[in-house]
């Protein structure tokens, strides 16, 4: 598991020279990969494997693994602005609805947390910029049955046996 920071490509090596998620991670095992994509203005929660069978059933729509997120916007979002995202919007690449949506803070309206189940390209920065609310800061908090937690931003560390059997479990795998 990885804290990944802003800034920071999600990929194993970055022909324009860009800090990447590997540079990150000490002593990375041969064939680790990272798991789906945090953009390099996002941060957050993000994976890493050399289990190819259990990087696609994470990343693959088919297996619903959702993804938690919590978002700071640009404006405050407004009770039509909640029900309109999650009614669902037309996008370039077809509809997209989030599956919760809610605000994480009672004083605060351009907080909310975010939970997808598919995932696609700046899928969540594309709704939000469809209700002209431009996402500020966006962290990715969860994946499946793991959480962030108190992780440090560009810090890494090894799943937890527990984590690891709940997020094979989560796929409909066997740990190894």
């Amino acid at each position: 598991m990885l804290n990944k920071p802003p800034g920071v490509v999600c990929t194993v090596r970055d022909p324009h020279r860009r800090p990447t998620v590997m540079d990150l991670v000490p002593d990375p095992a041969p064939g680790m990969v990272p798991v789906g994509r945090l953009d390099a203005d996002s941060r957050g929660l993000l994976l890493l494997s050399t289990d190819g069978d259990l990087a696609h059933r994470l990343t693959h729509p088919r297996h619903g693994v959702t993804k938690r997120y919590r978002l700071v916007l640009g404006r405050g979002l407004t009770a039509p602005d909640i029900r309109r995202l999650l009614e669902g919007i037309e996008l370039e690449d077809g509809l997209a609805r989030p599956q919760s949506i809610r605000r994480v803070s009672a004083s605060r309206d351009d907080l909310i947390e975010v939970t997808i189940a598919e995932g696609r390209k700046r899928e969540l920065r594309r709704l939000c910029a469809a209700i002209d609310a431009p996402v500020v800061d966006l962290v990715r908090t969860g994946l499946g049955p793991l959480r962030l937690g108190r992780l440090g931003e560009g810090r890494s560390r090894p799943l937890t046996p527990a984590e690891l059997n709940g997020l094979y479990a989560s796929v409909g795998l066997t740990p190894p």
